[in-house]
């Protein structure tokens, strides 16, 4: 299992570790998204969400718990001209507010089994009626694959625990299977993943 340290050794140097460019999923909702909309980015890492998701003029929350991760998202948002609150957290013990996002993106950030149920209830609060939230993470087909994701299956995500994460969520999209990946030096090439796109009903 990693910890903030060790992403902050991963982190260091030149350069962007999963590119600078935002995940194509991510991307692939432009069409859904409006300037104004709030955007929390979830283990954002260098900030290659967040500050894509600004560049889109969202108001975008960017969380992560390595302070080198962070550092380097606030240097990418004043390269790019665009504001990002960039803070560092343990997403386990954050002070979510309460409808406070439209959009939560959730892109590889793999949790054991407890803080993932803990996280997925807290990130279900956070929306906004009506809110989206964009999911891709490895799933356990992953393994052998050098195209990135933990080693630890229990990390991993399947169809069911999306599915069973999310279940106060309306499911738009829900994919399960074979992805490429061009995402920086650390994930590339095929990929196994779980992909899918959720929203917080309107009362």
């Amino acid at each position: 299992m990693s910890d903030a340290a060790a992403w902050d050794r991963r982190y260091e140097g030149e350069g962007f570790t999963f590119g600078a460019e935002p995940n194509l999923h991510l991307q692939a909702l432009a069409s859904r998204i409006r300037p104004g909309m709030r955007a929390l980015a979830l283990g954002d890492g260098e900030g290659r969400n967040g500050v894509w998701l600004a560049r889109q003029g969202l108001a975008v929350t960017s969380l992560d718990w390595s302070p080198v991760g962070v550092a380097k998202a606030r240097a990418l948002a004043a390269l790019q001209g665009v504001a990002l609150d960039a803070r560092v957290a343990d997403l386990t013990n954050w002070d979510w507010p309460e409808a406070g996002f439209d959009l939560v993106a959730w892109i590889y950030v793999h949790l054991p089994p407890a803080d993932r149920d803990l996280v997925a209830a807290a990130a279900v609060r956070a929306l906004a009626p009506g809110g989206l939230l964009a999911l891709e993470c490895f799933s356990p087909a992953q393994e052998g694959r050098r195209s990135g994701g933990p080693k630890e299956v229990a990390l991993l995500w399947t169809r069911a625990i999306a599915e069973a994460a999310f279940a106060e969520l309306e499911v738009l999209e829900l994919f399960e299977g074979a992805v490429l990946l061009d995402e920086g030096p650390k994930h590339q090439g095929l990929a196994e993943i779980v992909r899918g796109l959720f929203r917080k009903r309107v009362p």
